[in-house]
């Protein structure tokens, strides 16, 4: 694989950890029951149209004040989404900052306003950085209200930021979401829970 020039990284499972078990543990305790809506990566009904956009965080929280018992506040809910974003290895984020260095690096992420906001203050503020030192572009599901692996979304970054799909890495922990960014010719790696980037160490392997 080589004549890398761009690196598109998702965002959940590659650059953070997550732990699904954990949110839905707390959701529990708030009287909903989201197992089903989050299991695998077939995010339904209030989940997936708030990471498509086309509802609000407000209209998320009462969508999950409708399904339980209990008089929970929209920090509980908040807390209770959040939950299911755990850690980013600090030797990742030095990578992306090398990288962004020598290559074009973007983002594109099936996400949600909550997830996002969060990300932002607790994630990339690392070494007092912003968001726009780790990446040259960033694209969110719930801003282009496109979701992967709708072949849509792949075209309109590719257009959007004047990338080949031949010179195009895509770097996501959903086979099915690879499958479809290689369907337009653009290269992939599966990444896997919590893997260490080693692949992406060796520069001779990319250019």
């Amino acid at each position: 694989m080589g004549g890398i020039k761009n690196l598109i990284f998702d965002f959940g499972g590659v650059i953070i950890n997550l732990t699904r078990n954990r949110c839905i543990e707390e959701f529990a305790q708030l009287g909903v029951d989201v197992h089903e809506q989050l299991e695998g990566y077939n995010h339904k009904e209030l989940f997936m149209q708030l990471e498509l956009g086309a509802i609000s965080a407000a209209e998320f929280r009462d969508g999950i004040r409708k399904r339980s018992n209990l008089p929970i506040t929209d920090a509980q809910i908040d807390k209770a989404w959040i939950n299911m974003l755990d850690d980013v290895p600090s030797t990742k984020l030095d990578i992306l900052l090398d990288l962004h260095q020598k290559y074009n690096l973007y983002l594109l992420s099936n996400t949600n306003t909550i997830h996002w906001e969060w990300a932002e203050k607790k994630i990339f503020s690392y070494k007092n950085h912003t968001i726009n030192d780790f990446f040259h572009k960033i694209y969110l599901s719930f801003e282009l209200h496109l979701l992967k692996p709708n072949a849509e979304i792949y075209e309109y970054v590719l257009q959007d930021a004047g990338l080949r799909p031949e010179e195009t890495l895509f770097i996501d922990d959903a086979l099915v979401n690879c499958k479809a960014a290689e369907a337009l010719g653009i290269h992939t790696y599966n990444a896997q829970p919590r893997e260490e980037w080693t692949f992406l160490s060796n520069e001779r392997e990319l250019l």
